[in-house]
């Protein structure tokens, strides 16, 4: 059993980084998906713990807080974080339903480690196998 994380719009140098911060706080296996429709095709297809969605989606340059509203539609969609270093972008996304997101800038504190962290280990999410 294992944490499965999908990671939204990053540019290849992020989601790297992404990657590799959470492989190593939580030993994650991380996805990636760059448009709304790679999104809803892998949550068909897979259990994800959580969901992070870049504000900008890069390869489109689509609103991730319009993503994270379409998504929340679903009942069955997993908890969705915003990666985003704006506070206004960061409450847009929890008032849209994501749990409090981190930016690229914050990623190394040991603060962002602990929130994901305890989120994990909370329930918010289910373990997949």
């Amino acid at each position: 059993m294992g944490v499965r994380i999908l990671d939204v719009g990053q540019c290849g140098f992020d989601h790297a980084a992404i990657t590799g911060f959470l492989q190593h706080i939580v030993s994650a296996h991380v996805d990636a998906a760059n448009t709304a429709q790679e999104v809803e095709k892998l949550l068909q297809q897979n259990q994800y713990n959580l969901v992070l969605v870049n504000r900008i989606l890069d390869r489109d340059h689509s609103s991730g807080i319009d993503l994270i509203k379409h998504l929340r539609q679903n009942p069955n969609c997993p908890p969705l974080m915003l990666v985003s270093n704006l506070p206004d972008a960061q409450a847009k996304a929890v008032a849209a339903g994501a749990l409090q997101g981190f930016g690229k800038a914050t990623i190394h504190l040991p603060q962002v480690a602990e929130h994901l962290q305890a989120v994990l280990a909370a329930g918010h999410v289910q373990e997949t196998q």
